[in-house]
């Protein structure tokens, strides 16, 4: 056990608490390895009925893997030191355990208050219950890092209303509460200051008396429920279903241009300062996975992961956000005409060590 994460039982809930409060919560390999085999032990638990995973402290429930082990294990591989064995690692461990969740045979509550990014949404998005606060701020921000919106991206982002899951993926948009619940990934609302009389509510409650448990959850979320208020993205759906339905980035960028409205020319602005090749990749991505069963996203998004690892945006992307935090990245190839079918096609075929498998 290790205290980053606290796994615990109290009465007939599985309680999972992220305990790294000064980086955020993010989630490390480590972590990863606590969280896994308690899921498992747990769904063969007759006296667990429920799973509440939320994030301590008050400012995230996760924002996000951490990114910046991968980063130097990769870093210390190019310059000769050390296997790099987390840059492959981290990323298997970490869709297993997306996998886990998205399988729970119980009912599965993520409490998202505060900051939720990235691998915080492969942690929450893929469980039965999403219950969202006053704080809540969930992005998929990885084409700014040279990446790609993975921890299941590639299955849930195509399978939003319209084309909103290709907008976040590009764009890495940050959406509130009520965005959330507009989407349907939100499943109930409460307010912050009552997240902690939830959780007993949750641990107090008499399961065994439930016929239907995820009824069950919602009932007891309800005693707290109050409303999200007016969602934004209703006012752009017909922009963002008219633009991002494009099969380019640049005839996206090009239906933005001529939209004419301010908000189209920040989304084409925030799209051009992403990585070409994460774009590129991305977009691929996102057309490809409407078709795809979860197993087989998952799969997929490895073989991207093991691309990316060997190439050069990831490496800039986090030297310019984590590292020096310049914010001034040089993605290589720097434009999207650079960025041809070959360079997008490596990112889909599988790396030498073989496909994602899944275990029991």
């Amino acid at each position: 056990m290790t205290e980053d994460v606290l796994c615990a039982v109290h009465g007939p809930i599985g309680l999972i608490t992220l305990n790294r409060p000064k980086a955020l919560n993010a989630l490390t390999l480590d972590m990863i390895r606590v969280i896994d085999p308690a899921l498992r032990a747990w769904a063969g638990d007759p006296g667990i009925r429920a799973v509440v995973i939320r994030g301590a402290g008050d400012r995230a429930f996760c924002a996000g893997g951490d990114v910046r082990a991968v980063w130097d294990a990769g870093k210390a591989r190019q310059a000769g030191q050390g296997d790099g064995r987390l840059t492959a690692d981290f990323f298997r461990e970490e869709y297993r355990l997306n996998r886990r969740i998205k399988t729970f045979p119980k009912p599965y509550i993520a409490l998202l208050d505060g900051i939720t990014m990235g691998g915080g949404v492969g942690l929450s998005v893929h469980g039965s219950h999403r219950v969202t606060t006053e704080k809540t701020l969930l992005a998929m921000p990885e084409t700014g890092i040279g990446l790609f919106p993975d921890v299941g991206g590639t299955y849930f982002l195509p399978r939003l209303p319209g084309y909103c899951g290709t907008y976040l993926a590009l764009t890495g948009a940050r959406l509130q509460a009520a965005d959330l619940h507009y989407l349907g990934i939100g499943t109930g609302h409460v307010p912050s200051a009552e997240i902690d009389a939830l959780v007993q509510d949750f641990t107090r409650a008499d399961w065994d008396a439930a016929p239907d448990p995820y009824k069950f959850a919602d009932d007891i979320t309800a005693r707290y429920e109050v409303g999200a208020g007016e969602p934004v993205l209703p006012a752009w759906r017909e922009t963002i279903d008219r633009c991002f339905a494009a099969d380019s980035i640049e005839a996206i960028l090009a239906a933005l241009v001529r939209e004419g409205s301010e908000w189209a020319d920040q989304a084409a602005k925030t799209i051009l300062s992403m990585s070409p090749t994460s774009l590129k990749v991305t977009l691929a991505q996102m057309r490809r996975g409407v078709e795809l069963t979860f197993d087989d996203a998952m799969r997929l998004e490895f073989r991207m992961t093991q691309a990316v690892m060997a190439g050069h945006d990831f490496y800039e992307g986090i030297r310019a956000v984590l590292v020096d935090k310049d914010r001034s990245p040089r993605w290589n190839p720097a434009g999207l005409d650079a960025v041809d079918d070959g360079m997008i096609g490596r990112h889909f075929a599988l790396p030498d060590e073989g496909d994602l498998t899944f275990g029991a």
